[in-house]
């Protein structure tokens, strides 16, 4: 069932939000200073590529709390917001509820993707 969920996910926006994704890591790793935040675009581009079936496990330590702090005062709290937003539009209504609820787990990884893997 998560296989047909991704490839109706990938057809209505997925493939293009993980490009995009790819592309904002790829720009991030022009720089050395820019590796680490890059890194993190290309974890958001594989959850958005088939968010359905996967699970993030969150760790990590001090320097990912560090790093997660800063994340979140520069790029993660619109970037949760605005997904979290369109999660719950999303589960509004019955048939939008799993679409809602993975753009609700990409919210939480945007709000802290320093030391989460995605599995």
């Amino acid at each position: 069932m998560s296989t047909i969920a991704n490839i109706i996910w990938i057809i209505f926006g997925g493939l293009v939000t993980a490009i995009a994704w790819c592309f904002a890591g790829l720009v991030f790793c022009i720089t050395i200073i820019g590796i680490p935040l890059g890194r993190q675009c290309f974890k958001m581009a594989s959850l958005t590529l088939a968010p359905f079936g996967k699970t993030i496990v969150y760790g990590g330590g001090a320097p990912s709390l560090i790093a997660n702090i800063f994340w979140l005062i520069l790029a993660g709290l619109p970037m949760a917001i605005s997904y979290a937003v369109l999660g719950v539009a999303y589960c509004i209504t019955v048939i939008g509820i799993p679409i809602g609820l993975q753009c609700l787990k990409m919210a939480k990884l945007s709000l802290l993707p320093f030391g989460a893997q995605v599995m």
